[in-house]
């Protein structure tokens, strides 16, 4: 029996719309396999082609490294996009490294789907070393599907502590908690 595409209906972004303040600035994180993708991107750099300057770069041994907690913490500290980019699939040095990375971006969708944040923020893209052109496409293309969701909701939250001084009473706190003295003295043996 075959399920027609068009009848299923799509979840809608379960994030809310607001405003995007004028001093947003996609904050996108990739992460690349060493032997494909940041090959890629240094190709990329060597041709001098242009891609956005707001993706930073983690390099993995392989995406196969890429660990789902990865990928949450960026967006607890205000990533407003993930991508992944490893081998093109079959050809990963590691054998199934870019497809294991592939199952944990989909399990993270998931899992930001029931935190209301949309998981169209998190992608896996497959290319090979010699895909430089490539490369600043996947980074602009990403970049302009961010700008056009807007911020995290994340990013509004952490916003909105940083304007209301809770941050900078958290930091206060850790200052005093790492100057605390940590020794044996005065403690009974």
């Amino acid at each position: 029996m075959a399920i027609d595409a068009e009848k299923i209906e799509q979840p809608k972004s379960p994030e809310k719309t607001q405003e995007v303040p004028a001093d947003w600035k996609a904050n996108i994180l990739a992460f690349a396999c060493h032997y494909c993708a940041f090959a890629a991107a240094d190709l990329a750099g060597v041709m001098r082609l242009s891609y956005p300057s707001n993706v930073k770069v983690v390099r993995l041994p392989c995406t196969g490294k890429l660990d789902q907690i990865y990928i949450l913490r960026a967006f607890e500290r205000g990533v407003d996009g993930v991508f992944a980019a490893g081998w093109l699939e079959g050809q990963c040095h590691f054998l199934e490294g870019n497809l294991n990375a592939v199952k944990r971006v989909r399990k993270v969708k998931k899992k930001l789907y029931m935190l209301g944040i949309n998981p169209e923020r998190v992608e896996f893209y497959n290319l090979s070393a010699a895909q430089g052109p490539r490369w600043a496409e996947i980074c602009t293309e990403f970049t302009n599907k961010i700008k056009a969701m807007g911020p995290s909701p994340i990013w509004f939250a952490l916003h909105k502590n940083k304007e209301s001084g809770e941050i900078e009473k958290q930091t206060a706190w850790r200052k005093k908690l790492v100057e605390l003295p940590f020794t044996d003295e005065g403690v009974e043996k």
